[in-house]
């Protein structure tokens, strides 16, 4: 994947999920700093996590202080307009599924770079996108939407094998990581439109 793609994955990923912790926030009725605060956790959770797992230390959002300043813009910019971005009721959900998205391909590029076996590197992917949402659920006093019936990494998952499966086969691993990342966002819309589920437990 080439560096630009992994920059702006990154970043957009960042953003997303920093505007979907705001948004937890108002949710909550929060204030300013309560919205920071779960804003960095949520852009953060999951990279931090990868990163202290496979020994990249400092993690990467200490060695670069851009993530702190896109932080803090996406924070300020949903708690300036928090009014009209709750208009959409699917905001929230909208933008946790481009964080998911792009940072499930995050996570598996820097796991198979750092010489990880391929499936576990899709966990590791797994592990990136899902962390931050959990831990703002959390907070918030939530059930995390990983552990609600609705399709949430599974939908991770698919996009991960697909992407894993096309790097091996030698396909360009921009394209294919655009596609993934579209896979993943595709399944997860359509399983909530759908209302598609895995089996549970009786």
């Amino acid at each position: 994947m080439t560096d630009v793609l992994i920059i702006l994955f990154d970043y957009s990923g960042t953003f997303a999920f920093s505007v979907s912790g705001a948004l937890a926030a108002a949710e909550k009725k929060l204030d300013l700093f309560g919205a920071l605060f779960l804003g960095f956790v949520t852009a953060i959770g999951g990279g931090t996590t990868r990163d202290m797992m496979i020994g990249n230390t400092p993690v990467s959002w200490l060695q670069n202080p851009v993530y702190f300043y896109l932080i803090v813009a996406a924070v300020a910019l949903t708690f300036l307009f928090t009014n009209t971005i709750l208009r959409f009721p699917k905001a929230l959900f909208l933008f946790d599924t481009i964080g998911i998205s792009v940072f499930t391909i995050i996570g598996i590029q820097k796991g198979l770079h750092a010489g990880i076996h391929p499936p576990l590197a899709v966990m590791m992917g797994i592990l990136t996108a899902v962390m931050g949402g959990i831990i703002r659920d959390v907070l918030c006093n939530e059930i995390p939407l990983i552990f609600h019936r609705e399709i949430y990494a599974t939908a991770c998952l698919a996009g991960g094998v697909f992407f894993v499966l096309f790097v091996f086969l030698n396909m360009p691993e921009s394209f294919t990581a655009l596609i993934a990342a579209g896979v993943i966002f595709t399944i997860r819309s359509l399983s909530v439109r759908k209302g598609w589920a895995l089996p549970r437990f009786k």
